[in-house]
């Protein structure tokens, strides 16, 4: 008698985490093809699927180990491999040898950022994490290079200026001990607990809206800063 072939409720979460893998490899490619614009909203869409996968593994409770594994891989490729080639390709191959170790920090720092998190993960719920997300830290330089990146220009001053500082700040700050808090799900609860973060978030869905998505890039330095901030406050607080 045949094994029966059985459709587990964690294939559709997992479903979600490939689409996010996938979106990041189209990100790539696009950047091969100097398509840099499309690359970076790539990146965004990965993050969509990044962020539906956990709500749906929440919604038919079906995390598993096997889908927390498989989502650090993904955001390797998603917000490690692609944001570093897409920055490559746009202002730091100009500086050669030096260009690609630059680069390169992003995904080295959100590997070690991903393998650090599944080694301290107990449960699948968090209340924070320890160093920037490394989705922050992608979908921040992905929003940088469709505001200020310009056909054929690229990068005009004074952002140029502040391309290499930026990525060695987001690679740092993912391997740090910074603490930054986790998007409050829309429940009851979160929403009694964290009023005043789903009014921020509203606010600045609506910005962006606005502005046609200039805003974002300075919504991510925001909440980046936000961070590092509460951690000075926090040693100033702890000495005194």
């Amino acid at each position: 008698m045949r094994p029966r072939f059985r459709v587990t409720r964690s294939v559709i979460p997992n479903l979600f985490t490939a689409m996010n893998m996938f979106a990041g490899f189209l990100s790539i490619v696009e950047s091969s093809r100097e398509n840099y614009m499309y690359a970076a909203w790539l990146i965004i869409i990965a993050a969509i699927f990044d962020a539906l996968d956990g709500a749906v593994a929440r919604f038919t409770k079906s995390s598993s180990e096997l889908g927390v594994e498989l989502d650090s891989l993904s955001d390797v490729i998603s917000f490690g491999a692609a944001p570093a080639f897409l920055i490559y390709k746009t202002h730091l191959y100009s500086y050669e040898a030096l260009g690609v170790l630059i680069a390169a920090s992003l995904v080295l720092a959100g590997g070690f950022r991903l393998a650090r998190f599944n080694v301290q993960l107990v449960g699948f719920n968090k209340n924070f994490f320890t160093g920037l997300p490394i989705p922050i830290s992608a979908l921040t330089i992905s929003s940088f290079i469709i505001s200020y990146f310009k056909i054929p220009q690229g990068f005009a001053s004074p952002y140029s200026e502040i391309i290499i500082p930026l990525i060695l700040l987001l690679s740092l700050l993912m391997v740090s001990r910074i603490k930054y808090d986790t998007i409050p799900k829309p429940t009851k609860k979160d929403l009694k607990e964290k009023p005043i973060i789903f009014l921020l978030i509203i606010a600045g869905a609506i910005t962006a809206i606005i502005t046609e998505g200039k805003v974002i890039f300075f919504i991510f330095v925001l909440f980046i800063l936000f961070g590092i901030f509460r951690y000075i406050f926090s040693l100033f607080v702890r000495k005194t």
